[in-house]
């Protein structure tokens, strides 16, 4: 009987811990879970409304955009947070579960080209992007580029991605290789966003990709252009809001339906300067030009 009691009570909190707009510690609580490039900002901002309304919490963790829209379809969060928008397929099975998702741009980002420190490369047209990372093309070497890399005696371009589940991973296929292309195999698959820096920072021979937020002194981020006579743009928060880097995109989050309450509210203040200056201090680009002290 004892046993039964305590089995109880386990699936109680884990179904606890599963619904959304829920409670904890007699707070009202927001899940909100998706984007590793999103997740970095969306706790930032947790941390910070606790001082606008400390009656309300706000549950935030990763695990990549289709992880956390397929949660929002499920039922088990409040919002979910993309860095790409939600594919046909997902539309349809949200639809199929009576939800109609709503989507709000919480920001930019210039989605930035990694390389390490040493590489003397300057510029990438997209088009030589996608002969690197798209299936069938014809760059496999950094000379093919015309370029010699220190501590890079393999001459291989070590190819490092995101996994399959992450929206940057689905952005840059879209932006860079088009939608019918795939990648090709043999890339280094990382999980998250600070993965991909932390092994181009350490492989001379490597080349990544990721949010610009997760840039550091110790990587490379050369510009990028449309074509071969078109301007190299470097990726900054103003190259994204004013769309001149050419794989720049929106960061959004989607609720399902219109959002009541308290989620409405925690939106409205996501949107807020207050919110937005954080966006822009964490490397993002906000929706808008706001004033920050």
């Amino acid at each position: 009987m004892r046993n039964r009691l305590a089995l109880g009570v386990v699936v109680l909190l884990v179904l606890a811990c599963g619904r959304p707009s829920g409670e904890r510690g007699g707070r009202a609580l927001i899940q909100n879970k998706g984007s590793d490039t999103l997740v970095n900002v969306a706790q930032a901002w947790a941390e910070a409304y606790k001082e606008v309304n400390p009656n309300v919490g706000i549950a935030v963790t990763g695990g990549g955009s289709g992880t956390g829209i397929s949660a929002m379809i499920n039922g088990t969060v409040d919002l979910a947070n993309a860095s790409r928008k939600m594919k046909d397929k997902e539309l349809e099975a949200a639809r199929a579960n009576g939800i109609e998702p709503v989507e709000f741009v919480v920001g930019f980002d210039a989605l930035a080209v990694f390389v390490h420190p040493d590489n003397p490369v300057e510029g990438f047209t997209r088009a030589q992007l996608a002969e690197i990372y798209g299936e069938g093309g014809s760059v496999e070497g950094w000379d093919q580029l015309g370029l010699a890399i220190p501590g890079c005696d393999s001459n291989e371009i070590v190819r490092v991605s995101r996994q399959n589940n992450s929206g940057t991973y689905v952005y840059f296929q879209e932006a860079v290789l088009g939608k019918e292309r795939d990648f090709k195999l043999g890339s280094r698959d990382m999980h998250g966003s600070k993965d991909v820096v932390d092994l181009v920072e350490n492989t001379p021979c490597a080349i990544g990709y990721s949010g610009l937020a997760y840039a550091n002194e110790h990587v490379k981020m050369p510009c990028v252009s449309t074509s071969d006579n078109g301007t190299c743009v470097f990726p900054s928060s103003e190259t994204a809001i004013d769309g001149s880097y050419p794989i720049a995109r929106p960061l959004l989050m989607y609720s399902a339906g219109q959002p009541q309450g308290i989620v409405k509210v925690y939106l409205d203040w996501i949107l807020s300067d207050a919110a937005q200056c954080i966006i822009q201090d964490k490397g993002y680009a906000p929706v808008r030009a706001v004033s920050c002290g």
